[in-house]
């Protein structure tokens, strides 16, 4: 006991990122600029060639981050990161295995309502924190990341009336890398604020191929986002979640922030031919539509629309293999 307790106390020295996209890119970037040796990638097969082969560049700086084999022996890590797209996680949850100690840390900020019920049952629960990434604004094209606007985390256990020792040691390797954090009261609250907010602005984005601009000005653009974002806030009032106008108002002064030449990671996949994550969007409210008897025609209408898009995306891309 007093091994782990010193371990507790010692803080994080090791990160793991599973997952070298937008998200886990530019949080990558910004521990190594902490600690060069603190952070590494997991990674398999061709992702794991592709980040050997052609490393990451952010806002214009080579990273040169370490990338690790999911077989790897080495010990586990203090901290992992999961920043993947939905369709991707049991992978992933499979890949960090090696990772996972007695005294692992387990984040994900990945969109969606269900990751971390996911992955707490591959590895227990009590090793998982609740976290969401609002306002960085990243773009990855290729192997080159860019962003202007760091955004923050909201994480922490699913209720904070009192603050955790494990919280503590993340806000801790945090506030060393600069990462901007809050620890709400109630996570899983921020987690449905952050569907509903995608919900709304990463299905209209992919729908009117449309960057942030667009929702800071366009009555029209707004309007299809809102919509989108209103049925998903009846759902969440029916599973027992309070949402409020505040609410709204604190993701409008977000998208007040937002670079406008940015866009959302579903604009991003569907410019770069690759499978979206409506499922755990429009598919989730219409799944939670139907269990509560409630009418989401707007999400039905995005959804049908996205996947008519990926499926002449998969022409595209099967053209392109010729």
């Amino acid at each position: 006991m007093l091994l782990f307790d010193q371990k507790m106390k010692s803080g994080i020295e090791t990160i793991a990122i599973v997952g070298a996209g937008a998200l886990g890119g530019a949080y990558a970037s910004m521990l190594q600029a902490m600690d060069s040796q603190c952070v590494s990638f997991v990674a398999a097969g061709d992702r794991f060639e592709r980040l050997i082969r052609d490393g990451l560049i952010v806002n214009g700086r080579p990273c040169n981050i370490p990338v690790i084999r999911p077989e790897d022996s080495s010990p586990p890590s203090d901290l992992v990161i999961v920043a993947v797209k939905h369709h991707h996680l049991d992978d992933a949850v499979r890949e960090m295995k090696n990772r996972i100690g007695p005294d692992t840390t387990i984040i994900s900020v990945m969109n969606g309502i269900e990751s971390e019920a996911r992955i707490g049952d591959a590895y227990g629960g009590g090793k998982v924190l609740y976290a969401v990434s609002v306002g960085l604004d990243a773009l990855r094209e290729g192997n080159r990341l860019n962003f202007k606007n760091r955004g923050r985390i909201l994480f922490g256990e699913a209720r904070n009336p009192v603050i955790s020792e494990r919280v503590k040691r993340v806000q801790a390797l945090f506030d060393r890398a600069g990462i901007i954090h809050e620890t709400p009261p109630d996570m899983v609250r921020i987690l449905w604020w952050k569907f509903i907010i995608n919900v709304g602005i990463n299905q209209a984005s992919a729908v009117l191929r449309a960057p942030f601009s667009a929702f800071q000005t366009s009555p029209e653009a707004r309007d299809l986002m809102t919509s989108a974002m209103r049925e998903a806030i009846l759902l969440a009032e029916k599973e027992k979640i309070p949402f409020s106008e505040e609410d709204m108002r604190n993701w409008e002064t977000v998208l007040a922030d937002l670079n406008p030449a940015g866009k959302t990671s579903m604009l991003q996949d569907v410019e770069a031919c690759r499978k979206t994550e409506v499922e755990m969007f429009a598919g989730k409210v219409i799944e939670l539509g139907e269990r509560h008897h409630v009418p989401t025609p707007v999400n039905r209408k995005l959804f049908d629309s996205i996947r008519k898009i990926e499926i002449e995306n998969e022409s595209v891309r099967e053209h392109r293999e010729e």
